[in-house]
C-alpha cells in the first residue's frame, strides 16, 4: 500500500473518530442567573444563596454551577441607598452579599450607573468577581471602561461571557454621574467582540450577559441606538449560544432565530430576586476535545419552585444559609430603615393616582414646587404602582415607597404648547379612547399572568400628571386630543405660546420615557440647554428633609384635573379600579 494512501486512510480515520466519538457521558453544567435585584439583598439574595449552595454542594459539584447577574443592584432599597450615600467607608453591603452568594460574573445596569461613578467604582472594586461592560467606553482611551468579557472554564468546557449594558443611559441619567464615559450600540459592540473572543479564546460556548430588555419595539429608539437590544443581538450577531438578560423586569423565556438559521435560548428573570433563570447545559466532546453536541434547557424558578427543588430526593434536610455577610450589618441597616421621619395625619395610597388627583402624588408636586427655583408647574408620576404610607409615624423605609428612585429635581423651560404635548403623550399611554360608556377608561391589555389577566398596557412611571394648571382629560377623544388646559391653578390664563418654568425629575428631564422628545417635540440634544437648575441631592432626600422639618404631613388633594366625559368616566373608573386592584 503506498505510504501516501496509507497516510490518507489514517487521517480519514482520525477525522471520522473525531467527529463521531464522544465522551461516555455529556458534561453537565448549570447557570443560575439573576437580574434587577434592586438592593433586595437581605431577603431575596439569602434565598438565592440557599439555592446556590444546594446546587453546588448537594445536587451538583462546586465546579458545575456558574452564577451570573444582569445588573441594577445598587438602587431600589434602603440597604443600597445607605451604603451608596450614607456609609461610604464600610464595605458595600451589596458587594458583600453578592460575594456571599458566590457570583462568578455580573454586568452593570443603568441604575448602577445612576448611583454615580464614585459609588459604582467602589462597589465594583469590592466584588470578588468581574463586572463586565464591553460597550461602556472610556473617553480618554477609547477602550472599554470595564472588562468586556470573562472566560470561565469548568470540567474542560471553556465558556466566554460577554457583558453589555443598554446604551440609552443618556436619556435617563445626568451626565455628571457618568462623566468621561459613553455607551456604544450593543449590536455594533457584539459584532466587534465576538470574532475577537472566538479567535483569541477558542471558547466552546458563548453567553451574552446583557442589561437590556428583549423587545426592541419597547423603550427608546434613536438613530444611534435602541434601549432593548437583547433580541437584536441574537438575531444579528452569529456566535452566541445563550442570552441572559435583564432591565425590562419581564419574566420571559424564548428562542431567537440567529443569522445562521439556528435558534438560541434567551431568558430574563423579572426583578427584586423574585425569580431566577436556570440553564442546564450538556456538552458532548470527542476524544480530541472538540464539541460535537450541545444541549441547552432553561427554566424560570420562583421562591416556591426553588424551595420545592431543594426538598426533592432522599436528603430533605434544609440548606442553612451561611449568613456571614448578613449578621454584622443587619442591625445597622434595620436601625436606619426604621428612623422616624414624621407623622402622616392620614394614609396616602398610590393607587388613587391612576384615576385622578391624589394626595400621594400631590405630596411630590408640593415638594417639587417648593424646592424648585420659581417653577409654576410640576410633573410627577406614580413610581411603585401600589404603595401606601399608613397613618401615623412614617419611617425611612416608607420614603422608599413614596419615591422609589434616586432622581434629582430639574427645573426646565417649556412653552405652553410643549407642556400640552408632554401631557398628551402621557395620557395617551395611560388612558384608553372610549367609544361607549362600557369601554375601559384605562389603557389595558392582557399582560399579566402569562396573558391571562388584564393590566396596564404601558409602564405607570410614565403616567405624568401636572400641578399648577387646571385641565381635563377627555377619554372619548382620540390620542393627541385628550388634554384641555383650562387655566393656571390660580385662575390666571394659560398661554400655549408663553414659556413656563417646570419642575420634574432628572429621568424625565434627560429624555426618559420620551415625553419631552416625542411628546413635547424637543430634540434630545436640546434638553440640557432647557435645564435652569438641578438639585444636588435626590428628590427622596428632600422629601425626608421636608417632612422632618414640618413634623406632620396633612395630606390633601389639589383637584386640579379630572377625567371626562362626566356621564362615562366615574363608572368606568370604578370598573377599572376593581380590575387593577381586585383585593380592595
Amino acid at each position: 500500500m503506498p505510504k501516501r494512501f496509507a497516510l490518507s486512510l489514517i487521517v480519514a480515520a482520525l477525522a471520522f473518530m473525531a467527529c463521531t466519538t464522544g465522551t461516555k457521558d455529556p458534561i453537565h453544567l448549570r447557570i443560575i442567573h439573576t437580574s434587577d435585584v434592586h438592593g433586595h439583598v437581605l431577603d431575596s439574595l439569602e434565598h438565592i444563596e440557599s439555592y446556590v449552595l444546594y446546587n453546588r454542594h448537594r445536587l451538583l459539584d462546586e465546579d458545575r454551577v456558574i452564577v451570573t447577574d444582569g445588573g441594577d443592584v445598587l438602587q431600589g432599597h434602603p440597604i443600597a441607598y445607605y451604603y451608596n450615600f450614607i456609609d461610604t467607608t464600610s464595605a458595600h453591603m451589596v458587594a458583600v452579599a453578592m460575594n456571599g452568594v458566590g457570583y462568578d460574573v455580573a454586568t452593570i445596569g443603568n441604575h448602577d450607573i445612576e448611583a454615580g461613578r464614585k459609588v459604582f467604582d467602589r462597589w465594583i472594586s469590592q466584588c470578588n468577581f468581574p463586572v463586565l461592560g464591553a460597550n461602556i467606553i472610556d473617553d480618554s482611551t477609547g477602550e472599554p471602561y470595564l472588562k468586556p468579557y470573562e472566560i470561565i472554564e469548568r470540567r474542560g468546557v471553556r465558556i466566554a461571557i460577554l457583558g453589555m449594558i443598554t446604551p440609552a443611559i443618556p436619556n435617563w441619567v445626568p451626565r455628571n454621574l457618568w462623566k468621561g464615559l459613553h455607551f456604544d450600540d450593543m449590536v455594533t459592540t457584539a459584532k466587534h467582540w465576538v470574532p475577537i473572543i472566538q479567535q483569541r479564546e477558542k471558547p466552546d460556548f458563548i453567553v451574552g450577559l446583557f442589561h437590556s430588555g428583549i423587545d426592541e419595539r419597547a423603550g427608546i429608539q434613536t438613530d444611534s441606538y435602541c434601549e432593548n437590544e437583547s433580541r437584536l443581538v441574537a438575531q444579528q450577531v452569529p456566535g452566541f449560544d445563550l442570552i441572559l438578560y435583564g432591565h425590562d423586569h419581564r419574566r420571559n423565556m424564548e428562542y431567537v432565530r440567529t443569522p445562521d438559521g439556528d435558534s438560541i435560548l434567551a431568558m430574563g428573570p423579572t426583578s427584586t430576586g423574585a425569580c431566577i433563570c436556570q440553564v442546564d447545559i450538556k456538552v458532548t466532546k470527542n476524544w480530541l476535545g472538540h464539541v460535537v453536541k450541545k444541549k441547552i434547557e432553561g427554566r424560570i424558578l420562583g421562591l416556591k419552585e426553588m424551595t420545592e427543588e431543594m426538598g426533592k430526593g432522599e436528603d430533605h434536610r434544609p440548606i442553612e444559609i451561611v449568613g456571614d455577610w448578613r449578621s454584622p450589618v443587619e442591625p445597622i441597616v434595620e436601625a436606619y430603615m426604621q428612623e422616624d421621619v414624621g407623622v402622616f395625619d392620614a394614609a396616602v395610597h398610590e393607587r388613587d393616582a391612576f384615576f385622578g388627583p391624589s394626595a400621594f402624588i400631590d405630596l411630590v408636586h408640593d415638594l417639587q414646587l417648593e424646592l424648585s427655583q420659581g417653577a409654576q408647574i410640576s410633573f410627577a408620576a406614580p413610581l411603585s404602582f401600589d404603595a401606601t404610607i399608613a397613618q401615623g409615624m412614617a419611617h425611612i423605609t416608607d420614603m422608599f415607597a413614596l419615591y422609589k428612585y434616586e432622581n434629582l429635581l430639574y427645573t426646565m423651560r417649556l412653552t405652553g404648547r410643549e407642556i400640552r404635548g408632554f401631557l398628551e403623550m402621557s395620557y395617551d399611554l395611560w388612558c384608553n379612547t372610549m367609544h361607549s360608556p362600557d369601554d375601559h377608561i384605562m389603557l389595558m391589555d392582557y399582560v399579566l399572568d402569562g396573558g391571562k389577566r388584564l393590566g396596564l398596557k404601558n409602564m405607570a412611571f410614565n403616567f405624568e400628571s401636572a400641578a399648577g394648571i387646571n385641565y381635563t382629560v377627555d377619554a372619548s377623544k382620540p390620542d393627541g386630543q385628550k388634554v384641555t388646559i383650562l387655566s393656571m391653578e390660580d385662575g390666571t390664563p394659560f398661554d400655549l405660546d408663553k414659556e413656563y418654568l417646570v419642575a420634574l425629575n432628572s429621568y424625565r428631564g434627560n429624555g426618559g420615557g420620551e415625553l419631552l422628545t416625542r411628546g413635547a417635540g424637543i430634540p434630545l440634544a436640546e434638553l440640557p440647554s432647557r435645564v435652569v437648575a438641578s438639585t444636588e441631592h435626590d428628590i427622596r432626600y428632600h422629601l425626608i428633609e421636608m417632612i422632618r422639618a414640618k413634623g406632620h404631613v396633612t395630606p390633601h388633594v389639589r383637584k386640579n384635573w379630572r377625567f371626562i366625559p362626566d356621564a362615562w368616566a366615574p363608572a368606568a373608573i370604578a370598573r377599572d379600579r376593581a380590575i387593577l386592584f381586585p383585593k380592595h
